[in-house]
């Protein structure tokens, strides 16, 4: 039996549910708020890091999304979603480990700018404080805590710009020949990246890749896979889908010129 606990509007979980998906795996959902219940002593016995999301197969949890993707893959091989030959199994880790370590704060960072700040904005200042005090990542907290303060002005978000370039790169160069990042077949490596791209368009910030023709061609392929339809936009409730839609200044004259300095 597998359960998944996990939000919406989380990158990491989008692409658990995706794999899911591609898998045609039934499975058990434990929706969570993040508003203190991913605290809870029942939880922080499943996931110390106290994030989304978290698997269980038959009582036994799984954390960590990258690490969830693979342990999926290895326990349900009927539909192959790693590559065979060894250097695409390569380039699947490598997209993995540059979202990891680089991308994922980047696009924490560019949706507080832009989607998340004002809600923040409008907290007690010692829930507020509460909230980012009690994460497990304080660097992260910080990060949240200085774009929540200074919006776009905030020196984090060219940083996290420049991370982004480098992704677009990567997948550009990665569909040169091929339609998708790890070879002609959709794989663990289209499923890691994709909801980074997604999330940068639902932040109107899709003419980033207006210079990379490759990737605006794969964005198109990866995204109108009915998985990857039904595991994120699919999704969404009007709420999950409202701090994008209330973004009410348009981010791309900032973020362009940040592009210019990446």
């Amino acid at each position: 039996m597998l359960e998944l606990y996990h939000t919406v509007n989380s990158v990491c979980a989008q692409k658990v549910r995706i794999e899911l998906a591609e898998k045609e795996l039934d499975w058990e959902s434990h929706q969570m708020t993040l508003r203190g219940d991913q605290f809870d002593e029942a939880y922080l016995k499943l996931n110390p890091n106290s994030v989304v999301p978290t698997l269980i197969h038959d009582g036994q949890p799984v954390i960590e999304s990258s690490v969830i993707l693979y342990y999926l893959e290895d326990c349900f091989p009927d539909v192959r979603l790693m590559p065979e030959d060894p250097m695409d199994r390569v380039t699947v880790r490598l997209f993995n480990k540059v979202i990891d370590e680089y991308v994922h704060n980047a696009c924490t960072v560019l949706t507080f700018a832009i989607a998340f700040r004002s809600r923040f904005q409008k907290m007690d200042l010692a829930n507020l404080e509460s909230y980012l005090s009690g994460a497990p990542n304080q660097k992260r907290s910080d990060h949240k805590r200085d774009v929540i303060a200074l919006g776009m002005e905030s020196n984090f978000c060219v940083e996290a710009v420049g991370h982004f370039i480098k992704l677009l790169q990567w997948i550009e160069r990665a569909t040169l020949d091929h339609d998708y990042l790890a070879g002609d077949k959709f794989s663990l490596t289209d499923i890691a990246v994709i909801p980074y791209v997604i999330r940068l368009d639902m932040l109107r910030l899709a003419p980033m890749w207006r210079s990379y023709p490759h990737v605006a061609a794969w964005y198109e392929r990866a995204r109108k896979r009915p998985a990857v339809e039904r595991a994120i936009v699919g999704s969404m409730t009007a709420a999950d889908r409202a701090p994008f839609e209330e973004i009410s200044v348009d981010p791309w004259p900032d973020i362009g010129r940040m592009v210019g300095q990446a």
